[in-house]
């Protein structure tokens, strides 16, 4: 069983169903017409020499075409290659050295950067995506072939930000174990509309039988997304679900709030990929009244960890975050096992038997390590690059090391306190950043906030939000150097704080030291 066939089930179940809801070109593509398609590229993929195992870099838009394409290289048992262009050439160049594509699947615009970037010139097969859907589909498309779970199905690469990107290869057997946990996790209906951000989001959707509504905005920077726009989209063909990014979904928060609007067609939002703070999935309960709003916890490596919907969220569990006890995460997954090991960051963990990991598993209210495994956890990376830091085994099986710090509370729920790396240990004792930040998103004004040591004191940058009185500043400063006395800042900086490209939510903190050391 693959994504690929699961398609061609929802194809012969419901033909005519809207499977892509394309929000910039107004075009609707029916499940029929989808696989269609991609049985259509597949072909010409074929004839051209592209072969099982081989892999087909795509520099194609969320869009379409983009999951015509992708179920296309499924079928073949080809590997779908991506790469961040906005990260840069060097990056691009690196990560076509770690792994050599054999063909190249592109826009016309996108085949352009071949005048920049020799490694996308050395790939010796190219498609424009114009050629490719210019030719005829199959109006019968057969089942496509059986694959082994190990078959490799999608290629991504890390930013590469300390150097050597890693590269993540999922296989058809991980792709299928993350859609049933996300099915579950997302609860997906066939015939339902989800309003769709986050790419390996549609494929879940395309799974179940739900459209996946692809909003006519730019989705590569959600925290600066055109929320007016996607207002209309939402308006125009009422979607019932979303799982988007906090940035987005805090700009759709801001666009109602500011215009008395509602979102009354929502049943079910999701948002993840960045922290979630209690403050968002309240804006979001007021704007959206008939939807769950739930937090979702996960990574690049395991995607869903935990979730924790707002109703479930009781004041002791805000009290608890405004004292500097964390983030609540929620209950994981059933789909994953998850422990808490002493936090040895930075160290590996050698091969452990069952009775070890039992043994070094640490108990409710202690904090240490995330550690997680599961078939939706991905066992390693390309080449093993970087599995000892992150990687070991229990008895044959894998475990991934999350890097962040939690605990587990006595009703057997996670608590986020940040990344394990960013723990300070000072004159003043332990501190988790986070845990602090998460107290701060509490207090009233605040839209961002980071703790960092510099020169030997302990400072906190806050970002007021947008829309909060300026006259109301002063007061809520002191509200605040009150509220986190435990934490013994030493110093309060107001600024704008610097945040990751990607998803325009985490702190950069290289980015915040430099600025420190300018002031």
């Amino acid at each position: 069983m693959a994504i690929a066939l699961l398609l061609h089930q929802q194809a012969a179940e419901r033909p005519d169903a809207p499977a892509i809801i394309d929000g910039k070109t107004r075009e609707t593509v029916s499940f029929a017409v989808l696989e269609r398609q991609s049985v259509q590229i597949a072909e010409q993929l074929q004839r051209a020499g592209l072969q099982a195992g081989e892999a087909a870099l795509v520099l194609v838009p969320v869009s379409a075409r983009l999951y015509a394409v992708l179920l296309a290289l499924f079928r073949l048992g080809a590997i779908a290659q991506f790469i961040d262009p906005a990260a840069g050439l060097d990056h691009l160049e690196r990560c076509c050295t770690l792994h050599p594509p054999r063909a190249l699947i592109a826009t016309p615009k996108a085949h352009l950067l071949q005048l920049k970037s020799a490694a996308l010139r050395r790939i010796p097969l190219k498609f424009s995506t114009h050629r490719l859907f210019s030719a005829t589909a199959p109006l019968d498309p057969a089942s496509p072939p059986a694959l082994p779970a190990a078959t490799p199905a999608l290629l991504t690469f890390t930013s590469g930000s300390t150097g050597q990107p890693k590269a993540a290869l999922r296989t058809h057997g991980f792709l299928l174990a993350q859609h049933r946990a996300l099915a579950h996790s997302l609860h997906l209906a066939p015939g339902e509309i989800d309003l769709s951000t986050l790419p390996i989001f549609v494929l879940a959707n395309l799974a179940s039988g739900v459209a996946s509504l692809l909003p006519n905005v730019d989705l590569r920077y959600p925290g600066k997304v055109n929320a007016r726009r996607l207002l209309r989209d939402i308006r125009r063909y009422r979607p019932t679900s979303t799982a988007a990014s906090p940035a987005l979904l805090g700009r759709l928060a801001t666009e109602c709030e500011a215009t008395g609007q509602t979102l009354p067609e929502f049943r079910r939002i999701f948002t993840g990929g960045a922290p979630v703070f209690p403050g968002l999935l309240q804006r979001l309960a007021a704007i959206a009244p008939q939807a769950e709003v739930t937090a979702v916890y996960g990574s690049t490596e395991a995607e869903p960890i935990a979730h924790v919907a707002y109703h479930e969220i009781q004041p002791n569990d805000l009290a608890r975050m405004t004292q500097g006890k964390g983030l609540l995460a929620g209950y994981p997954v059933p789909e994953i096992a998850l422990r808490i090991l002493g936090d040895r960051w930075g160290q590996p963990i050698p091969t452990l038997t069952t009775a070890e990991l039992h043994a070094q598993t640490l108990p409710a209210g202690t904090v240490g390590e995330i550690v997680v495994s599961g078939d939706h956890v991905l066992p390693g990376y390309l080449h093993g690059q970087g599995d000892a830091e992150t990687k070991f085994r229990v008895d044959g099986v894998p475990w991934h090391r999350t890097g962040d710090a939690g605990y587990l509370d006595e009703q057997g729920r996670l608590w986020l306190l940040g990344r394990c790396s960013a723990k300070l240990t000072d004159t003043w004792g332990t501190i988790y950043p986070f845990a602090v930040e998460a107290a701060a998103q509490a207090q009233q004004g605040i839209h961002r906030s980071a703790l960092v040591a510099h020169r030997g004191r302990r400072v906190l940058l806050i970002e007021w939000a947008e829309h909060f009185p300026k006259a109301a500043r002063s007061p809520a400063l002191q509200d605040l150097q009150t509220a986190l006395a435990w934490a013994q800042i030493h110093q309060f900086h107001l600024c704008q704080i610097p945040v990751d490209k990607r998803h325009n939510a985490k702190v950069d903190y290289p980015a915040l030291q430099r600025l420190l050391d300018r002031l």
